[in-house]
């Protein structure tokens, strides 16, 4: 199951920083997570102070607003 980064990124750069796999890029409006590369190690998930990355399935669960 893939890690999303959701609309909650301030684009800080922590998950940038700290994924070991390069697999967290910046981008225009918010991080991304290229899944191909990505381990699902989740260091990005400790990391994040705004609580934006989550597993794919667990953010398609949560009502937008």
């Amino acid at each position: 199951m893939p890690y999303i980064i959701t609309n909650e990124c301030q684009q800080c750069g922590t998950c940038v920083a700290g994924c070991e796999s390069q697999a967290v890029q910046e981008g225009p409006d918010k991080n991304s997570i290229i899944i191909t590369i990505c381990v699902e190690c989740g260091i990005c998930i400790e990391n994040c102070p705004f609580q934006a990355i989550a597993f794919e399935e667990e953010a398609a669960a949560v009502p937008s607003v």
